[in-house]
């Protein structure tokens, strides 16, 4: 019986040894799948992490405005197909507490003091010409198409004259903002018109200026005895 049961086992061994060599392979391979997942997926964070931290600063918060720009123009025209006015529909969505925090925004956001110098006047008129701008995604994407990537972006040797042609509604615009601004300036000038009838109470324009602050403080109450004094009836 001794004779006749050693042949078995020892089969018996030399399978279960095969079966556990096949699956510490089997393991062995999936330790191996499971590495080169975790070097391509490695990369790929490294290679997206390279390019966000190429991008502006302020590229996330551009992404954003873009894309609410976009979720609004959609609604706009989804309310202008219902015949519905999107603005009002628009502010029922707002509460209380946020409208009031807006408008405090609006109030404190970019004050006009009028005119300090060139420099500042430059950077407000530009801040205000792109946010009033507002941007046709059709026209852009057929433009686009039209002239084609190299040209629509511009490249160094590019050449750009004659291929765009300004529309009718867009010379109106800058037209209508020219005016504004000839306006506008007309109620921030400086000058004084100098009044050739006015007395000459004064040695030179320093003199003069420190005249005009007391006369717009003390006018009213030195009249009388400013007159008097003319008169030569002051006591």
């Amino acid at each position: 019986m001794d004779s006749g049961a050693g042949p078995s086992t020892a089969s018996s061994s030399n399978a279960s040894f095969k079966d556990k060599q096949a699956e510490r392979m089997k393991k062995l391979r999936d330790l191996h799948q499971k590495r080169n997942e975790a070097r391509q997926q490695n990369h790929h964070e490294v290679v997206e992490e390279n390019k966000r931290k190429n991008l502006p600063s302020n590229f996330e918060a551009r992404k954003r405005r873009a894309e609410w720009i976009l979720k609004d123009d959609d609604a706009r025209k989804e309310a202008q197909e219902k015949g519905e006015d999107f603005d009002r529909v628009k502010l029922l969505t707002v509460g209380a507490d946020d409208a009031a925090k807006l408008d405090r925004k609006k109030k404190k956001k970019n004050p006009d003091q009028g005119f300090a110098d060139y420099q500042q006047a430059t950077i407000r008129q530009y801040t205000r010409l792109v946010n009033n701008m507002k941007v046709d995604h059709d026209q852009y994407e057929k433009q686009k198409e039209k002239l084609g990537e190299d040209v629509f972006y511009g490249k160094q040797n590019t050449i750009l004259h004659g291929l765009h042609k300004d529309s009718k509604e867009g010379i109106d615009r800058m037209v209508e903002d020219l005016e504004k601004q000839i306006s506008k300036r007309e109620k921030y000038s400086r000058r004084r018109m100098h009044n050739d009838d006015a007395d000459i109470d004064y040695i030179n324009e320093r003199n003069m200026k420190f005249n005009t602050k007391l006369e717009r403080f003390y006018g009213e109450y030195t009249t009388e005895i400013k007159q008097n004094l003319e008169r030569g009836t002051a006591v």
